[in-house]
């Protein structure tokens, strides 16, 4: 069954690609008039879940919260590029600037997120057009609106707010605590009318397995966010996915991240790609290979050498951990299974990623660990066949852990510890069950970061567990107010209710 089948569909791919959503569009088309069926209300809901697709690109949200962890690091390299006017590096360092492109792209992608969502509900409750799942449809809005917010207090703090498509005021600025309420009550008061069982039809969309993934999560930050110990709340929330019964834990820890990856028993929640319909959004193999890597995964086009892993998170890797084959690293072989080399003259070098970078601002063209965690398929070529992979937001592991890490808090460790599904997340990565004795602080945030590397978590687990603003790999400390982005200058600039954060 062909994934795109998540209501959006291939007609909804191509509009959201040529429809600009700050647009007014329905201000020509009577409401009446352009919802005749159920269908047409489903299309016009892809429309939110499109602005979703830019999540993992190289300049938006995703990059932006891994790029400032200890996961992921773009160093200058030693022909000058990638430096790119230090951008990447005020990331890395801490010295976040209001008007660092990264950081603008990243508030635009989640605002525009919150204005689709708007939209939809908008035009959905006030069609007049009735069927059976019409209050479905926007309660799924509701929450994956939700979603956005929750990204938005997570990365910036007090942020403006505004459900309402038609007001067309300024919105106000509203603090965490605020924002943190209503993104609660939304799930709470959503979460009934969502489809309980992840049934194909709904692959891709929001389901009440989502919801309670993002209200745990929320939960389990909110004593750092809104100085509220949650963490019981946390594990109702995780238990109520739990004993849904819908979700496992894969056997293979790649399977939840192969091309065709909507077989996943253990994904929750995920943004559908297609080769043709998403074109520019999930291009991660010529973010972080180089171009000899054609020989390995029969590529087409360049491979920009970027992306790599930070030379000290390779070693949170035990060597028989499954897991550390995310990365590329060693010798490197072709499809065949050569040995790859290249001969000058004389001279025969081999093809080997090192863990290592000797120097920040000069990186080797083969210096760091790639990522190879989603599966490549042949002949990629950037922007003419990009990543079928759907990229996993929310996944039963996460579930597990987030249970896990709310009962040592509460501590209660004991209680889960012999857990089948938290011992064989463990065992299928080729490691022992956890003793409890082996639990501490440290533990769980690097078995977090092995277990869930470059999926878009790191920053705000680092940031609970209270190192957010220790030196890492050619990284400073830095202050308590670096644990928030700066709003972007053109935010602040566009609407003058709105107070940049403290420190900036």
């Amino acid at each position: 069954m062909y994934k795109a089948i998540v209501l959006i569909g291939a007609a909804s791919f191509v509009l959201a690609s040529c429809t600009d959503l700050k647009e007014d569009v329905y201000s020509a088309i009577p409401l009446d008039s352009f919802f005749q069926t159920e269908q047409d209300v489903l299309m016009n809901a892809g429309r939110a879940y499109t602005k979703l697709q830019r999540f993992p690109e190289e300049q938006r949200l995703w990059s932006l919260m891994q790029n400032a962890s200890d996961e992921m690091v773009i160093p200058g390299r030693d022909d000058g590029l990638w430096w790119e006017q230090g951008r990447w590096d005020e990331l890395h360092t801490h010295r976040f600037n209001s008007t660092n492109k990264i950081l603008r792209q990243s508030w635009e992608y989640v605002f525009e997120g919150i204005s689709a969502c708007n939209e939809v509900i908008y035009t959905t409750e006030e069609s007049s057009i009735t069927f059976e799942g019409k209050d479905r449809i926007v309660s799924e809005i509701k929450v994956l609106r939700a979603l956005f917010y929750y990204w938005a207090i997570d990365n910036w703090g007090n942020v403006p707010f505004t459900i309402n498509f038609a007001d067309r005021e300024l919105p106000e600025q509203k603090d965490r605590t605020f924002i943190f309420n209503f993104i609660e009550q939304e799930i709470l008061d959503n979460v009934d009318k969502l489809q309980v069982v992840p049934t194909p039809d709904y692959y891709g969309r929001v389901t009440q397995g989502m919801a309670y993934t993002l209200l745990a999560k929320l939960y389990l930050n909110a004593e750092e966010w809104i100085k509220v110990n949650k963490y019981q709340q946390a594990v109702e929330a995780c238990d109520r996915v739990i004993s849904a019964n819908s979700y496992m834990i894969e056997n293979d820890y790649f399977a939840n991240f192969k091309v065709q990856n909507q077989a996943s028993a253990e994904n929750i929640f995920v943004i559908p790609n297609h080769s043709i319909y998403t074109k520019d959004r999930l291009y991660w193999y010529t973010l972080t290979l180089n171009d000899a890597s054609r020989a390995t995964f029969g590529f087409k086009g360049e491979m920009w050498d970027g992306f790599v892993l930070e030379p000290p998170f390779f070693e949170k890797y035990a060597e028989n951990d499954l897991r550390r084959n995310s990365f590329l690293f060693g010798q490197q072989y072709d499809m065949n299974g050569n040995p790859i080399y290249f001969v000058n003259g004389n001279d025969t070098t081999w093809f080997e990623y090192t863990p290592i970078i000797e120097n920040y601002r000069a990186r080797k063209k083969w210096e760091g660990a790639r990522c190879c965690k989603y599966e490549y398929q042949k002949d990629l070529e950037y922007y003419v066949t990009d990543m079928e992979n759907d990229f996993v937001l929310f996944r039963f592991a996460d579930v597990i852990y987030t249970k896990f890490e709310a009962l040592w808090r509460l501590g209660r460790t004991g209680e889960m510890i012999n857990d089948p599904h938290l011992m064989k997340i463990r065992t299928r990565a080729g490691l022992e069950p956890y003793q409890i004795t082996e639990i501490n602080a440290a533990e769980l945030l690097d078995e977090f970061g092995r277990e869930f590397a470059w999926e878009g978590r790191r920053r705000q687990d680092q940031i609970r567990f209270g190192v957010w603003g220790m030196p890492w790999w050619n990284k400073p400390s830095s202050g308590p107010f670096e644990k928030l982005f700066p709003i972007p200058q053109t935010a602040l600039s566009a609407n003058s209710k709105l107070k940049q954060n403290d420190g900036y």
